[in-house]
């Protein structure tokens, strides 16, 4: 059974959490502080944790946790909005963030792309689907409802790569490593550049975005219903 550790103090929180956890099939372990996450995150599939905890800050959680050599993925709970916050956040080794008042759904779809992403559940799997956006795989073929959209090869895995990890932050490195095979450390203008000509073809405005949001010094987002 997949574990998850859900460090957060505030009960009002962590129990409605834990039982939804739950009710998605999920060994769930509560903890309210940041040290006992720590200690127990080598057992963890995947980590839900609130930057408020009592004894440690929560980017300190997520460092040791990485200091450890652990790649367990990290989803953290902030009310903390501000951009230097969460850029902050995922240098410490985050692998994404909720922002709190979160709806209940929108964290459940976040925990389980999560888990779909680092725990080979296949990106590649025949189809993937948000919205009103549909990825044949194995046809190679996209469509926007009815309508089939014409991308070159790079559109597609981009396209492919968003829209199968819907509704969380696929990184820079993440979409220059599986859409290019290229070192995450390099150039992205082509990523940024085929963002934009994407965009275009699903008729998407980046100041105003109904499908790929921008996540500044992070990466994009595929937006999921009502997110």
């Amino acid at each position: 059974m997949t574990r998850v550790i859900l460090a957060e103090d505030d009960p009002a929180i962590a129990e409605p959490l834990a039982r939804a956890l739950g009710r998605e099939g999920y060994d769930v372990v509560v903890h309210g502080t940041g040290q006992g996450a720590v200690d127990a995150a080598g057992e963890a599939d995947l980590i839900v944790l609130d930057l408020g905890l009592p004894d440690i800050d929560g980017l300190d959680v997520a460092r040791a946790i990485r200091g450890k050599g652990l790649t367990v993925p990290i989803l953290i709970l902030t009310a903390r909005a501000d951009e230097v916050d969460l850029v902050v956040g995922l240098d410490a080794g985050a692998d994404d963030y909720v922002t709190k008042p979160f709806r209940l759904a929108e964290l459940l779809a976040r925990v389980r792309a999560l888990l779909r992403r680092t725990h080979g559940e296949p990106v590649d799997e025949d189809e993937v689907q948000a919205q009103n956006i549909r990825v044949d795989v194995a046809a190679h073929r996209a469509f926007q409802d009815d309508r089939e959209l014409h991308l070159t090869a790079k559109e597609f895995e981009l396209l492919r790569v968003l829209v199968a990890a819907a509704g969380t932050v696929v990184s820079r490195e993440t979409l220059m490593r599986e859409v290019w095979g290229a070192d995450p450390n390099g150039s992205t203008k082509t990523l940024d550049m085929h963002v934009s000509w994407l965009r275009r073809k699903l008729g998407d405005d980046a100041n105003n975005p109904r499908y790929i949001s921008t996540v500044r010094g992070m990466g994009f987002r595929f937006e999921t219903p009502g997110g």
